[in-house]
């Protein structure tokens, strides 16, 4: 399963959500009625159609995930017969209020060619991995901004293969109370907070993991990540993070 901006291809399965915020809430729609995905074709372009959109699926309603308060998603299978290379448009038609008209919500995603790559040598270049903000204060939720950055040649084609290798990859998150004071257990399965979970909000390469520090003690947590490649599996150093 991929997001939107994780370099889906033809065959891939792909997850769109969409989230609403009222002032400073996340809130629901009245409604979700459907959801049309538009191809944007370079050469239908017209006066009456500048971007050449051409409706290739509608999603009905019934289809239309409601996963929590104000986020909507909805799971696409590229299959070859009707999504093809370019670029894409997700149209929600939504009632924000009852009595409301209909509203159209537009975003973009793209669909890329295949990832092929021929070498002389496997995937043996590594990743580096950073993560903000590591202070933070107990009682706060948000979500903890996860960077990876290949560790090649720059400006090169390896560092871009090795880009979209990044897009691409599962990317996993561990957290656990370090072993710093008396008062934390001994008992490492007592002090995992995190243990290889899914970072499923991602932006090419970067990663969104939303932590809710309510019932976590104050004190020095290891963090660390995890990037699954092929038969690779890259795990990042321990770094901390502060909660006070």
């Amino acid at each position: 399963m991929k997001e939107r901006y994780q370099n889906p291809v033809v065959g891939d399965d792909i997850r769109l959500r969409l989230f609403a915020y009222n002032s400073n809430n996340r809130t629901n729609f009245n409604s979700v009625r459907k959801v049309d995905l538009y191809f944007l074709d370079p050469h239908g372009k017209t006066p009456a159609n500048p971007d050449g959109r051409v409706l290739m699926h509608t999603v009905p309603a019934e289809e239309i995930t409601h996963t929590e308060v104000g986020l909507y998603e909805i799971t696409v299978h590229l299959e070859d017969t009707k999504f093809s290379i370019g670029k894409w448009l997700d149209v929600w038609h939504v009632i924000v209020q009852e009595n409301q008209e209909i509203q159209e919500i537009e975003n973009g995603w793209e669909i890329y060619p295949e990832l092929w790559y021929t070498t002389p040598i496997p995937i043996v270049y590594d990743f580096s991995f950073a993560f903000r903000p590591n202070k933070i204060r107990q009682g706060s939720k948000k979500y903890l901004i996860i960077d990876i950055e290949p560790n090649v040649p720059k400006a090169s084609d390896l560092d871009r293969y090795y880009q979209n290798l990044a897009i691409a990859a599962p990317l996993k998150i561990n957290i656990e109370m370090a072993e710093c004071s008396p008062c934390v257990p001994q008992e490492r399965d007592l002090r995992i907070i995190a243990e290889n979970q899914d970072v499923e909000l991602r932006e090419r390469m970067t990663g969104y993991y939303f932590l809710d520090t309510t019932d976590m003690n104050p004190g020095i947590y290891n963090v660390w990540f995890e990037l699954n490649l092929g038969e690779s599996k890259h795990i990042s150093d321990v770094n901390q993070l502060q909660i006070f």
